[in-house]
């Protein structure tokens, strides 16, 4: 059966684990620990098993000549680029400039129709207030002009882990994050997307239906209509599988892995223990089937498999 392929929601695998990734697809196939209940299964990676993959990154550049390769082998893609306005107590390892000029080069490579622009999450706090976000999209959107045409925004959620990592900030910084009413988030969502739709940019809500309006449409990061207008003019038959709340996604599947994701974003779902993700990263093989566990471990299952 033919998947579209998350990589990933749960890691940064083309900024950390290309070498991983490309060897997986020269066996033809990952493995996959289901991080609710534990299952093991594989994953086929060949191209006749592949509708799509869809790429997670807040930094492609360690990637490109990776995605030329994966081109000429057959396979189709497009992005979901994250490039947000934080401030560095936020995100400590991400280099923003460096991220926009390969978004751009991304651009020009392929199309502005292969990116999403993801501008999240929002935060609000006594480092980033309403008019730090109004001016910082702003100068994103003028220099993104002509190289994306989508946008996508949500709001932090704060999970049990995001909510630790927000009081130990509090207590080590002094960054207070503040929770803002509906009714704030949607005349700052307003004001957002007045500013993208200057840029010929169109801003989609990322489960938050209630900033859907004529303006603001409901977020598919995984899309399967974007996937048809890119790739299959014939047409494509795809089913929307939500991840969340209010998440507007077409069915994928995802090959990531919790825990292992360096970037150490203080916001992050997807790691509990930040130390714990730079470990797991520093010990990678990149001959293991399974991301963040060792060769000898994923062969186990394997076998059992």
């Amino acid at each position: 059966m033919k998947r579209i392929i998350s990589v990933s929601r749960r890691t940064d695998i083309p900024a950390f684990y290309g070498n991983w990734y490309m060897q997986r697809l020269k066996e033809g196939f990952t493995g996959v620990v289901n991080p609710y209940g534990g299952r093991k299964y594989i994953v086929s990676l060949k191209p006749q098993d592949v509708t799509c993959f869809v790429f997670w990154s807040k930094n492609f550049n360690p990637f490109v000549e990776n995605l030329r390769t994966i081109d000429r082998m057959g396979y189709k893609f497009y992005f979901n680029y994250t490039v947000t306005a934080l401030p560095d107590v936020f995100e400590s390892n991400v280099e923003r400039k460096a991220a926009i000029e390969s978004l751009k080069r991304l651009s020009r490579m392929f199309s502005s129709q292969h990116i999403n622009w993801r501008f999240d999450p929002i935060i609000i706090s006594n480092v980033c207030s309403r008019e730090y976000f109004i001016k910082a999209f702003e100068e994103l959107a003028s220099e993104l002009d002509g190289f994306v045409e989508r946008c996508y925004i949500s709001f932090v959620t704060e999970y049990g882990k995001v909510k630790r990592n927000f009081a130990e900030l509090e207590k080590t910084e002094g960054v207070q994050v503040k929770r803002c009413s509906e009714s704030f988030k949607i005349d700052l969502a307003n004001e957002l997307s007045e500013i993208a739709e200057n840029y010929g940019i169109r801003m989609f809500s990322c489960c938050g239906d209630y900033l859907v309006n004529d303006r603001i449409q409901k977020g598919h990061c995984i899309d399967g209509s974007v996937i048809e207008s890119l790739f299959f003019s014939e047409g494509l038959i795809y089913k929307e599988k939500p991840t969340r709340k209010e998440c507007g996604c077409t069915e994928s599947t995802d090959i990531g892995t919790y825990d292992t994701c360096p970037h150490g974003c203080i916001y992050c779902y997807a790691n509990v223990n930040k130390q714990r993700a730079i470990k797991s990263f520093r010990k990678h093989d990149k001959y293991s089937a399974f991301l963040g566990y060792s060769r000898s471990q994923s062969d186990k299952w394997l076998n059992e498999i």
